[in-house]
């Protein structure tokens, strides 16, 4: 069985999902969840689902190895993003292979997450959006692709309704692309 960490920043409704899907998973299990917020939803959420937390601050994450220590503790063998916004250091991408689902190729990079690529795409008068699971690198939104799924769009579609629909696609597809990373181990 391989051990995950997830990474999050936000409210941490993906993250629950994947804890939730790898519960009684033979290939895997959440075994820890970081946060550079200690507000963050998914702080919250990983403690009412009885899986250890870390929140840790930006000198911390880039100047020190924490981090990278807790992750051994804990014995991780594979680590996610979900929703995570701070770029991903070089000793972290090296010591773990990790992956984290975006909406690509267009609206990604530094500051485009959330809300903001969704309003984006109404604005822009975009037929469909999706999601991109991509491998993490030392860039924004910027690694190799694993999968795309995408999902039609109408035409009066506000932003919030294009949220549900791309958070549809990333609680039915992040957790299988997670599962197959998982058998490559």
């Amino acid at each position: 069985m391989k051990n995950i960490a997830i990474f999050a920043s936000g409210s941490g409704s993906n993250a629950e999902n994947l804890i939730r899907y790898f519960s009684a998973h033979p290939q895997g299990t959440v075994r820890l969840v970081l946060s550079n917020k200690a507000e963050a939803g998914a702080i919250e959420r990983a403690t009412r689902l009885g899986v250890e937390s870390m929140v840790f601050d930006r000198d911390t994450f880039y100047n020190s190895e924490q981090v990278l220590a807790r992750l051994r503790q804990e014995r991780i063998d594979f680590v996610v993003l979900a929703g995570f916004l701070w770029l991903v250091p070089d000793y972290l991408i090296a010591a773990y292979p990790n992956i984290h689902p975006a909406l690509l190729p267009k609206y990604g990079g530094k500051g485009m997450y959330g809300d903001r690529v969704h309003q984006a795409v109404v604005e822009a008068g975009e037929k469909e959006s999706g999601i991109t699971i991509h491998r993490v690198n030392g860039q924004y939104d910027s690694g190799d692709i694993i999968a795309q799924h995408r999902v039609p769009l109408a035409p009066d579609d506000t932003p919030q309704e294009v949220a549900a629909k791309v958070h549809a696609l990333e609680y039915e597809y992040y957790p299988q692309a997670v599962e197959a990373e998982l058998a490559k181990l």
